[in-house]
């Protein structure tokens, strides 16, 4: 008799009712606003107690911004497939428009989302803490990628260009969203990065 991967299962199940909680919070968070969708509403909405809900998600926050574990990686996994004879800010700002295209969401939610993101100071301040921890493992590509000319500020160099690319990828969301999703997000994040770099 074939043996069952219990574990896999499970983690598949959990994912699964994940996406679906925080699919009818979004949905939630869009028409009714943040602060007026509490825990216990999409509880209901889903169809769990709220001490249940609390097993897939610790917060509302968490909910909005994902697994930023997940995020992490799957930017990494972008930065990683550039070519190593891209310059460091070259291969970011690919990575970044890989990752922008993976997010599933529909132009609209998405723009609804990137006002919620920066209208929310606690979602704010709870993004900003979680992209601080994609610093630490897009760092080593990126001082490979300075590796011609290497010392002892390598790292540190490296470091600074994902911070400012982190930073300059959010100003660029944050001024798409200002412009109604008119303008062009590579554009602003290539103006805001022009400016880093004068």
């Amino acid at each position: 008799m074939p043996e069952v991967d219990v574990g896999g299962l499970h983690e598949r199940t959990r994912r699964a009712v994940r996406a679906e909680i925080a699919a009818v919070a979004m949905r939630l968070f869009l028409e009714y606003g943040f602060a007026a969708t509490t825990m216990d509403r999409i509880a209901n909405e889903v169809g769990l107690s709220r001490r249940s809900l609390f097993r897939y998600f610790g917060t509302k926050e968490d909910i909005v911004l994902g697994d930023h574990e997940d995020q992490g990686r799957l930017l990494l996994a972008a930065l990683e497939s550039r070519p190593m004879s891209e310059s460091p800010w070259e291969a970011l700002r690919s990575a970044f428009g890989v990752f922008v295209e993976q997010l599933a969401y529909a132009p609209g939610d998405l723009l609804a989302l990137t006002r919620m993101l920066h209208d929310t100071p606690s979602l704010h301040a709870r993004q900003a803490e979680k992209q601080r921890q994609w610093l630490e493992p897009l760092t080593p590509n990126i001082a490979a990628r300075l590796a011609e000319r290497p010392d002892e500020l390598t790292e540190l160099r490296a470091r600074a260009i994902v911070a400012a690319a982190l930073s300059c990828s959010e100003l660029a969301m944050h001024a798409w969203a200002r412009s109604n999703g008119e303008a062009d997000m590579a554009e602003l994040f290539d103006a805001a990065v022009a400016a880093v770099r004068a």
